[in-house]
């Protein structure tokens, strides 16, 4: 088993000799991964679906590893009992649901020390979700992925305030100017454009509103990248 590219950049956030719990585990590979090379004591693989949730268990006995790895039945973090876990993986899911979790069983009541979340929309929104629930992320990474840009963060229990670039783009990947954000940034810019031309001949208040959110973030973009 070869974790892709994304789990294996989102693996290697979890700080060795924690105890896991990976939400949404789907196949159970990261959790399995980190347990084999004795990267973590245990983990508990967690899943709202039992279909997912099976295949990871059935994953996990052919490692060899049920006797350290749990499989749950879980909505979230409402199945993870407190003093249970050290870290929470939430990797795959949308910003909105990463935010409910997160905002549906706080993990600071669980006695969680850090999260590593990899959110696939809404970034921002999970980025600003955390400054207000006693969360800060600490470092960042970027990876792509079958064309696709997969950004992730470590959090640990602290304060934090963003500006609206560093909640769109990461407080970390702006500082250490990681080159597949600066990726990103220029494949943003030019999907931003043709957005923007698309939308020049639409006259309804709702299209001018989304032309000036368009050219907000056009700006944004540019004044990064001339300070590159």
């Amino acid at each position: 088993m070869i974790l892709s590219d994304r789990l294996s950049a989102a693996a290697s956030m979890i700080t060795p000799g924690n105890r896991l719990a990976d939400i949404g585990t789907d196949h159970g590979f990261v959790p399995i991964d980190l347990v084999r090379r004795r990267i973590i004591p245990s983990a508990i693989a967690m899943d709202v679906n039992r279909g997912p949730l099976e295949r990871a268990r059935e994953h996990i006995e052919e490692a060899g590893l049920e006797g350290l790895i749990q499989t749950r039945l879980s909505d979230g973090l409402q199945a993870l009992e407190e003093g249970e876990a050290d870290s929470v993986l939430i990797a795959g899911m949308g910003g909105a649901l990463t935010v409910r979790i997160l905002s549906n069983d706080p993990p600071l009541a669980l006695h969680i020390r850090e999260l590593v979340l990899q959110p696939q929309s809404e970034i921002a929104k999970v980025r600003y979700h955390l400054c207000e629930s006693g969360w800060k992320i600490d470092r960042e990474d970027m990876v792509l992925e079958d064309g696709k840009y997969y950004p992730m963060m470590h959090c640990i229990p602290g304060k934090m305030e963003l500006t609206p670039e560093e909640a769109l783009y990461g407080p970390d990947l702006l500082s250490t100017r990681h080159p597949v954000l600066w990726r990103y940034l220029r494949f943003r810019e030019t999907v931003l454009n043709s957005n923007l031309e698309s939308l020049q001949n639409a006259s309804s208040e709702r299209a001018r509103e989304r032309m000036e959110q368009i050219r907000e973030e056009i700006g944004k973009i540019q004044t990064i990248l001339e300070n590159e």
